[in-house]
């Protein structure tokens, strides 16, 4: 006869629940973004912008100011605003021409510029060939020196070719400076595509030049904003080039026209302003459009 044994466990009894750790799972505050540097290296970030803008805030209001009130108070508001110093520099002081000229010259240098840049930086960075490495480095060689040291034998070129005195020899000009530079920052953006990219608009029938176009290109635009932002300012505020490659006053850029207008209306602080502030719109509306992109731009490939 077999006797069944059974065998009884007794319940295993329960660790007790551990207190809730602060910063733990569940109960972990969120966290608080807080400003690099701590609150000091901000609020002093936010004076020295505050301080940056204060002679920009004092050239807009002397330009709304006649030349009268501006003598007598130098630092006081326009009590009433006139716009009789605008009129005077746009139309006395040729500033419309001016302003057509300083346009016409750098969106013609930075479209031609980004245009070959963008190319050029695709093809050296898909080349596989020894030369690409070398055409690369040629491109970056034009970034040791600066064009203003070549000045002299751009003048002789010039003249040897007809282009003294030509808007669209100054244009060609600064589009050939900008090359460099525009490369250097593309090629890198192109490298960090994948190649699959390609292959996929391959296999669906695209060609190279589509895939370029309608592919790549819009997946660097951020560099290619940066690129021009930071080409457009040089060439819109360049002295030096204009003042020697032109002669006819007609063909002047903003910042030749505007040292003739200081010289010709040196006690006329209204107007002078006014001036100013027709030369430096543009660079703003430029920031503040392209902010976005050029940030984008800046700090592609920072993020882990």
């Amino acid at each position: 006869m077999t006797t069944a044994v059974v065998t009884t466990e007794a319940p295993a009894k329960e660790a007790p629940a551990r207190p809730a750790q602060p910063g733990r799972g569940r109960g972990r505050p969120p966290r608080v973004n807080r400003p690099v540097g701590g609150v000091g290296a901000s609020a002093l970030l936010w004076g020295y912008a505050a301080l940056a803008l204060v002679p920009l805030l004092l050239m807009v209001s002397n330009s709304f100011r006649s030349n009268a009130d501006l003598i007598t108070d130098p630092l006081g508001l326009p009590s009433p605003p006139t716009t009789a110093s605008y009129v005077e520099a746009w139309t006395t002081g040729s500033f419309a021409t001016y302003f057509a000229n300083s346009l016409t010259v750098t969106v013609g240098a930075v479209a031609i510029s980004t245009a070959v840049a963008t190319m050029a930086a695709y093809a050296l960075a898909r080349g596989r060939s020894r030369i690409f490495r070398w055409l690369e480095a040629l491109f970056l060689s034009g970034l040791m020196l600066p064009i203003h040291l070549a000045i002299l034998p751009i003048f002789y070129l010039f003249d040897g070719l007809g282009l003294i005195d030509s808007r669209l020899g100054l244009m060609l000009m600064y589009a050939a400076s900008g090359i460099p530079f525009s490369v250097f920052v593309l090629t890198t953006f192109f490298r960090q595509l994948p190649e699959e990219l390609e292959e996929a608009a391959a296999l669906d029938g695209a060609s190279s030049w589509q895939t370029f176009w309608r592919i790549m290109v819009p997946l660097v635009r951020p560099a290619l904003a940066t690129v021009a932002v930071f080409r457009f300012v040089p060439i819109w505020n360049d002295f030096l080039f204009p003042l020697v490659l032109l002669r006819n006053e007609d063909k002047y850029t903003l910042p030749v026209g505007l040292t003739n207008f200081f010289g010709e209306n040196a006690t006329n602080y209204s107007a002078v302003f006014a001036g100013l502030v027709i030369t430096t719109i543009p660079l703003i509306l430029l920031f503040l459009v392209a902010t976005k992109q050029i940030v984008a731009g800046l700090t592609a490939g920072m993020a882990k």
